[in-house]
């Protein structure tokens, strides 16, 4: 998902003000049987005021429910909801031409009282290398007792009509590294209500880095690279509800002097080629694994534009420490250069926050809970997979829209 941002700044902004795009809602008794009316009108991006606002899909869920409802924008880009007083999740997406359009409001309250919010809409471009299946959250040890997450991988795709390339790709995880956790790097504008994040994504622990000098690693289109965050090893020897992940052709992250507890990085099994170890650029946490939230992490793929990634995290400015923290950096990755990122929402609580904005991650995936031997997937695009000849998967920026909560691991026998 190569991002294309069209704003000097990207903030997510949450405006709760007076929709005047949408008709004035008449009934005789507004508050019968407790509900409200949420009206909540598409904003688009000023120079793109021109594009159609009919048949954007919002989605309403309920917070401490989990209950969802949806509808589609009338020609003024319109949606209207009669819904019982409560705290709010909205999502709002839809395609043009060669791009897509994403709104996101987080803990929206309604309370005794008609609401009308304007939701603004952020552009972004659908690309070529995509995430197609993430698996972080463990598995059973069964036989034996205890729980297992020694076994975490990923799966990037080739949803392109030409070959990619893997060489230079980087990868991380966002901070916080936990959904439910205290975000230090969101801001509301007290004055107007405004939700605003960083213009940077601060990407946490440590840098990865694909190796290759342009054109080593082609990935063709449809092909899949499985990429081993820990053990590459057949995990499934001792825990047959795990993964063999000892395979030809894997990657595999591995460097024994910033991540040198072999409990979670054993040395790589015999399948795997030396030339498919994954290398840190930059580690900037103080852990001896590298370890990816089991129930909520924010994946992000990127690929450095203009200059490597050595040069980049070696210029200062580039380098933040976490707000309230005296032992951890973050990097700060722009934008533009992101490919692809997802964002896990913990199925277990009703507390998560958005920590990717709507350009780049509209929605998230929910992950209803840990060691259970499931993953998140990408849902396929039948129609597009049938014209193209290969597997091409969903890609509307919106995580909500374009994955789903699988039973196991795609790469479980």
């Amino acid at each position: 998902m190569q991002i294309e941002i069209l704003m000097k700044r990207i903030s997510y902004i949450l405006t709760v003000i007076l929709a005047v795009s949408c008709t004035e809602i008449r009934k005789d008794n507004p508050y019968e049987n407790g509900l409200n009316i949420l009206s909540i009108s598409a904003v688009y991006p000023e120079e793109m005021a021109d594009f159609t606002k009919e048949g954007l899909e919002a989605v309403v869920e309920d917070i401490n429910t989990g209950s969802r409802y949806s509808q589609v924008s009338d020609e003024s880009g319109c949606v209207r909801f009669s819904l019982p007083d409560g705290l709010y999740r909205i999502n709002m997406s839809g395609k043009s031409e060669g791009g897509i359009f994403n709104g996101a409001a987080d803990k929206v309250v309604l309370s005794g009282a008609d609401m009308s919010l304007n939701l603004n809409l952020l552009y972004s471009k659908a690309g070529s290398i995509v995430i197609k299946e993430l698996y972080c959250g463990g598995c059973k040890k069964l036989p034996e007792e205890g729980n297992y997450q020694g076994d975490q991988y990923f799966i990037l795709h080739n949803n392109h009509y030409e070959v990619q390339y893997l060489d230079g790709l980087c990868f991380g995880t966002l901070s916080p590294n936990n959904a439910t956790g205290s975000n230090p790097w969101v801001s509301k504008d007290g004055a107007t209500g405004e939700t605003i994040f960083p213009d940077f994504l601060p990407i946490i622990q440590a840098v990865w880095q694909f190796p290759g000098n342009g054109g080593d690693f082609p990935l063709q289109p449809g092909e899949d690279a499985v990429v081993c965050l820990r053990g590459a090893i057949d995990h499934t020897a001792q825990y047959p509800l795990s993964v063999n992940l000892n395979r030809p052709g894997y990657f595999v992250c591995y460097n024994i002097t910033y991540f040198w507890n072999t409990a979670y990085h054993p040395a790589p099994g015999d399948q795997i080629s030396n030339d498919r170890i994954i290398d840190v650029v930059i580690k900037t946490g103080q852990a001896n694994a590298y370890t990816m939230s089991i129930s909520s992490p924010t994946l992000v793929v990127w690929k450095p534009e203009g200059m490597s990634m050595h040069d980049f995290v070696n210029d200062p400015a580039n380098i933040t420490p976490v707000p309230g923290s005296s032992i951890d950096d973050v990097v700060k990755i722009p934008f533009e250069w992101v490919y692809d990122a997802i964002e896990v929402f913990d199925g277990r609580s009703a507390n998560n926050s958005k920590r990717l904005p709507p350009a780049i991650d509209a929605g998230y995936v929910m992950q209803t809970d840990i060691y259970l031997g499931r993953s998140l997937m990408r849902h396929v695009d039948e129609e597009a997979s049938a014209a193209a000849g290969y597997e091409i998967l969903m890609d509307s920026n919106n995580s909500l829209n374009d994955l789903y909560e699988t039973e196991k691991q795609s790469l479980h026998e």
